[in-house]
């Protein structure tokens, strides 16, 4: 699926819960793709309920709470701790 939807060379691509039902050697080559694509010039849009996947494969963090972004920081700012806070309650 991945090959087809980047066969065209997107200049952005979304990819809402990537490693979802993905088995562990699916996820490391999914997490390897995205972060080549994003290497190589491509905007990837992460969108995932996995907070370890943020955090290794994002620059940056924005966190949307009642459909209002909360948040957003460059992912080496980002800890755990706030980021819970951010996603429970819309703010630190």
């Amino acid at each position: 699926m991945l090959a087809r939807e980047t066969s065209d060379k997107p200049i952005v691509l979304v990819a809402s819960q990537p490693t979802r039902g993905l088995d562990v050697g699916a996820i490391e080559y999914m997490t390897r793709q995205l972060r080549s694509l994003a290497d190589s010039g491509v905007g990837v849009l992460l969108i995932s309920s996995e907070l370890d996947e943020i955090l290794s494969l994002s620059d940056r963090i924005g966190v949307i709470f009642r459909g209002k972004l909360a948040a957003s920081m460059r992912c080496q700012d980002a800890d755990r701790e706030n980021l819970g806070l951010l996603m429970g309650r819309g703010e630190l």
